[in-house]
């Protein structure tokens, strides 16, 4: 087991993935949102982690961390992706831990295999590894050992500022893309990806999505 900590910032889902209003209703969004955090916590408890983080201020989010046995936070938790993913760094960096991986809620089609894979890859302290989004814009799994070692920002454009960040900082990046990680689901578009994508998974988040009629 390496002493690598998943850090998970999730939003409240009210008023999640908005971007999806016009094939989702509000309730459906919540739903999805709250589904794909299920796949990806899944996916994290099966990987090589000494543990998982999740900041959040949602109740429901909350509840569903605790289920899988991850530790929450709220530090920041409403500061946007980047601010609650400093707070999960700051409190590792304090514990003397080795190493976070930073990731997203909404890539449900990730798998413990794929996790495994960025950690076995990452390069001796002080090291960067990602695994971009399919359009090369976000980062969707960060890995910095240790914790601290570089100031990140995340956005809808990441990825190649982060490697250029990293670059700045003396690190040579250590670049793994992976299929799973990298479907993000943040337009309609990413919706039809995700279902279309292959191998077919029985994830939670396509059997809602083709409950609501999207297969």
């Amino acid at each position: 087991m390496s002493d690598i900590w998943a850090a998970l910032p999730v939003k409240e889902f009210t008023g999640a993935k908005q971007r999806l209003s016009s094939l989702l209703t509000p309730s459906q969004r919540e739903t999805l949102a709250e589904t794909m955090l299920e796949d990806v916590l899944s996916a994290l408890a099966g990987a090589s982690l000494a543990g998982i983080i999740v900041n959040t201020l949602d109740p429901r989010a909350t509840a569903l961390a605790q289920r899988y046995g991850a530790m929450v936070i709220t530090d920041d938790a409403r500061s946007g992706h980047t601010g609650a993913v400093a707070a999960v760094a700051r409190l590792l960096a304090r514990e003397g831990r080795a190493g976070m991986l930073a990731i997203p809620g909404d890539i449900p089609r990730v798998t413990a295999a794929e996790i495994d894979a960025v950690i076995a890859v990452r390069a001796p302290a002080p090291s960067f590894t990602i695994a971009p989004a399919h359009d090369e814009q976000g980062s969707n799994a960060v890995l910095c050992c240790p914790p601290e070692v570089m100031q990140l920002r995340f956005g809808d454009n990441s990825y190649f500022p982060h490697l250029n960040a990293a670059r700045g900082r003396g690190l040579t990046p250590t670049i793994i893309p992976q299929p799973g990680i990298a479907l993000d689901i943040d337009h309609p578009e990413d919706l039809h990806a995700v279902l279309r994508a292959k191998p077919e998974m029985p994830t939670r988040t396509i059997a809602l999505l083709r409950s609501f009629g999207l297969a």
